[in-house]
């Protein structure tokens, strides 16, 4: 199967290349989302120090990691 071409000439991304930007994006969202919400979730409860770190590092990655799969699943529907 040839390769599709773009308007000047270049090749477009695979699917898996957009369902890996799709999970990035959607992590870096929910990295961001996470570290809002998580610092506050966090500092209501009282945590400190090492403690706080922990937790808003915790709740990061578990939202960036939830988020950037729902994203890499709706790219992958896309394409």
């Amino acid at each position: 199967m040839p390769v599709a071409m773009g308007p000047y000439g270049q090749a477009q991304p695979s699917c898996f290349d957009r369902v890996k930007m799709g999970f990035m994006m959607g992590f870096a969202v929910g990295m961001a989302a996470g570290a809002m919400f998580g610092t506050f979730s966090c500092l209501r409860i009282g945590m400190r120090g090492r403690e706080l770190m922990g937790g808003v590092g915790k709740t990061m990655m578990q939202s960036g990691g939830t988020f950037g799969t729902f994203m890499a699943i709706g790219m992958g529907i896309r394409c």
